[in-house]
């Protein structure tokens, strides 16, 4: 039977006007675009074939400075089981060239898990864009920048292969949406029930390809802020369930978690943490992590077992604990800032006991080995700078197993 999520959160006005402002001003909500709650009802083990796809590229794979000669076999070098902490990223796959073949993209997958699996990574979310043709619009649909599903399968195999857990995660894009003031949290269908329709005619062909590759995860929505608790969600729930036997989730935004009720009828809740605090450039970690537990103790102190951070992240550049989310700003480079909150971050979930975390993100047409070009690439971007590598690996190859577990 499903479990609802009511998370609820008392908040003085002032405060609670503030936090709903932020992601509006500051761009909390970081897709790149060019122009506690209920436990689990279905958890995987995580065992998986060892078929791989054949690699037939003439070409070679840069050796990552994240990755060990462990990497080579292209093999998790401890796969998650349930009850095992999520250590994983966000790799975030929007089509660039139509014409790129499979084995393009299975060798960019392929890239991609030598990558996580030198970072000690276990886990990894394959998240995709949809698109809407404005704020009320009631219509979603594919479009040139959607992977096909069949293309997505191909992916989400190699990832399976190589004994990685596996989440499939439609994110709304907001090009169309006039940002920073519009985005995928403020939409208003004029017709909600032909939103849901359009929606799950979208989701689909999604569902059934990650039935197929028994992916663990797929997350029904992300930062879909004004249609949460609306009753279109349980007839959509009830029919992805039965495509899909796996886990269905829902991500909500950093501003609804601590201030709003989230009430989603989905199996587990994930939170993209975008929160500011409110710091000098020059903290140390320890102030960091006090700044997080300020924030999560907003919604509930303690162990929060039950929780899984789906998107962490922040600009490797100054003034970033500000606005960690802010992918519109391109200020001086500082990577310590960066891998600072990582450290941040990852002794927080040991400290409270979470589920585990997903780093944002890596772009899927990109060679995470290479250094990122400042000069154009998102500050958020984290692989290939050796400080916050460095962080992520020293994170997913720590003591920590799982909610219930001692941070050692």
């Amino acid at each position: 039977m499903r479990s609802r999520l009511p998370l609820l959160a008392i908040f003085p006005v002032t405060v609670l006007t503030i936090v709903l402002a932020t992601p509006f001003v500051l761009g909390d909500h970081p897709v790149r675009w060019e122009s506690g709650s209920a436990l689990p009802r279905i958890v995987k083990d995580g065992s998986k074939d060892s078929t791989t796809p054949a690699d037939d590229s003439s070409g070679t794979t840069p050796s990552s400075s994240a990755a060990s000669s462990a990497a080579d076999t292209l093999k998790v070098a401890k796969p998650w089981k349930a009850g095992m902490a999520q250590w994983g990223v966000q790799l975030y796959w929007e089509e660039e060239k139509k014409k790129r073949s499979g084995t393009f993209i299975e060798d960019q997958a392929r890239k991609h898990a030598k990558y996580l699996i030198g970072l000690g990574a276990n886990s990894v979310s394959l998240s995709f864009p949809f698109f809407t043709e404005g704020i009320t619009s009631d219509e979603l649909s594919a479009e040139s920048k959607t992977p096909s599903p069949e293309r997505l399968q191909r992916v989400l195999k190699v990832f399976e292969d190589a004994g990685f857990r596996t989440t499939l995660r439609p994110i709304m894009d907001e090009a169309s949406l006039d940002p920073p003031t519009g985005w995928r949290g403020n939409i208003e269908p004029a017709s909600r029930s032909a939103w849901f329709a359009s929606y799950k005619k979208f989701l689909t062909p999604y569902l059934e390809v990650a039935e197929e590759e028994k992916a663990n995860t797929f997350v029904i929505g992300t930062e879909l802020n004004s249609l949460e608790g609306d009753a279109g969600w349980d007839a959509l729930v009830a029919s992805a369930e039965k495509t899909f036997s796996g886990e269905v989730a829902y991500d909500a935004n950093w501003d609804n978690y601590v201030s709003g009720r989230i009430n989603m009828p989905v199996s587990h809740l994930g939170v993209d943490a975008y929160f500011p605090v409110k710091v000098a450039d020059t903290a140390p970690v320890e102030t960091l992590v006090e700044g997080w537990n300020d924030w999560l103790d907003k919604k509930a102190t303690g162990p929060l077992p039950n929780l899984t951070i789906a998107e962490a992240g922040i600009g490797a550049m100054t003034r970033a604990y500000h606005a960690p989310g802010d992918f519109y700003t391109k200020r001086a480079v500082n990577p310590q800032v960066q891998a600072n909150w990582y450290k941040a971050v990852c002794q927080v979930v040991q400290e409270r006991q979470m589920q585990g975390l997903y780093w944002w993100s890596i772009w899927f047409d990109d060679d995470p080995n290479t250094p990122p070009d400042d000069k154009v690439a998102s500050r958020l971007d984290f692989a290939g700078r050796p400080q916050t590598e460095k962080a992520v690996k020293a994170c997913f190859t720590s003591d920590y197993a799982g909610p219930g577990t001692t941070a050692q």
